[in-house]
């Protein structure tokens, strides 16, 4: 119910302290509610406190380029034909058949510049729904062949500002001081001979010291808010990787220092290649329009630098085949399987009717083309040789499949 106060139109109403009435009914609040004078610099954490964790004012050079232009999901597509205005419609439509397979372009994101003439002037800009289409759209169509006469060229919008801003005289960088680095074998120096596991509960990640022989855990290192959905271990347990809105920290060592960032927003997944040189991140795209299909992004990084060495791009249902599919159409981590030995050589994944097998460190296709197979369901990698075996269920005297064998995978 609702209850009014009748006011004489004589009275002097005072006026009423907003402060005072959220005190009163909010009385166990901590102490500054509701921020009448409140120190903001009682939250900030000193510049050598930053808990490990990337904050905004730590965003990459290139991310803070596009948070200032806003043009993060253009690219520019250079090396395009030069035709007159009644060929604009076909260049346009074969410009959108060809990205509309990578991401969500924008409804009147494809603009063709003209001259005096309205001849086109050779180069246009494609808009996205999300940067992280526009990069994948870039990464798979730089060089890409439209003719013998013409391969794109394509660029970021915002990498045209990061190159206006570089000085015209030279700076010397700042060396910086030597300082080894933690032996990322430590853990197995345990004088207990003892393994690590990690747990997350709440906003605390804990790793222990797992001892069998005694019936207990001891921790070994703990820390709060230290990753933002999950933590996961490198198949060789040498690195443990952390989970953030801009993407993956990895860390190492007796006292878990960071080694190195992965900037992928909003990631989702990861794999460790089995030698743990390099790292793949994955995240999907829901579509705008819902009858449009999600797509998804995969990056390729070197584990120890950092960089970023291949983006792959596309219709989820492109990447969900074979072992990759589950229930509904989703996606089963991992798309990729690896092989190489010690190097991390190959990786591959199935697509219909045929295996992409891809070389390291290039990272370019082996052959430059697919292995087709009809009816193929899985690739494997052999044992012990820097091949890719394919498993294909076929019929002959029944069902069977193609395995390595011998000790050192010599016989197929």
């Amino acid at each position: 119910p609702c209850f009014h106060r009748a006011i004489h139109p004589a009275a002097v109403m005072e006026p009423v302290d907003k402060f005072d009435v959220a005190r009163q009914l909010f009385k166990d609040q901590p102490a500054g509610f509701p921020y009448e004078g409140f120190d903001l610099e009682e939250l900030i954490l000193p510049e050598s406190d930053d808990m490990g964790i990337r904050s905004d004012e730590d965003d990459e050079e290139e991310e803070e380029l596009e948070t200032e232009t806003g043009f993060g999901s253009v690219i520019v597509v250079d090396c395009l034909p030069v035709v007159p205005e009644d060929k604009h419609e076909k260049l346009t439509n074969v410009l959108r058949k060809i990205y509309t397979q990578i991401g969500n372009v924008r409804e009147g994101g494809i603009f063709m510049p003209k001259d005096a003439n309205n001849m086109s002037k050779g180069f246009a800009f494609v808009e996205f729904f999300s940067p992280e289409e526009a990069q994948a759209a870039r990464a798979q169509t730089d060089g890409y062949k439209l003719d013998k006469n013409h391969t794109f060229k394509v660029s970021m919008f915002d990498d045209f500002e990061r190159y206006a801003r570089v000085p015209d005289e030279y700076a010397a960088l700042e060396v910086k001081p030597y300082t080894p680095a933690e032996n990322l074998h430590s853990w197995m120096l345990d004088k207990h001979g003892r393994d690590q596991f990690v747990i997350k509960y709440g906003d605390e990640v804990v790793v222990l010291w797992n001892d069998g022989r005694r019936c207990k855990a001891e921790e070994a290192y703990k820390r709060t808010f230290w990753t933002e959905s999950f933590v996961q271990w490198s198949p060789q347990g040498n690195l443990l990787a952390t989970m953030h809105r801009q993407g993956v920290a990895v860390w190492g060592g007796p006292n878990f220092q960071r080694l190195a960032r992965y900037s992928h927003q909003n990631a989702q997944l990861i794999e460790f290649s089995p030698a743990e040189k390099y790292l793949m991140t994955y995240s999907s795209i829901e579509p705008a329009n819902p009858r449009d299909k999600v797509q998804v992004l995969l990056n390729v990084f070197e584990t120890r630098s950092g960089k970023k060495l291949r983006i792959f791009g596309g219709n989820m249902e492109d990447y969900a085949v074979g072992s990759s599919a589950a229930p509904g159409g989703a996606l089963r981590w991992p798309v990729f399987k690896w092989a190489g030995g010690v190097e991390d050589k190959y990786f591959a994944r199935l697509t219909k009717g045929a295996i992409k097998v891809y070389e390291t460190p290039e990272m370019t296709q082996l052959d430059k083309k697919d292995l087709k197979l009809d009816g193929v369901q899985v690739s494997a990698k052999g044992n012990g040789r820097d091949q890719l075996a394919c498993a294909q269920v076929f019929r002959w005297f029944g069902h069977g499949n193609i395995v390595w064998a011998g000790s050192s995978g010599q016989y197929l």
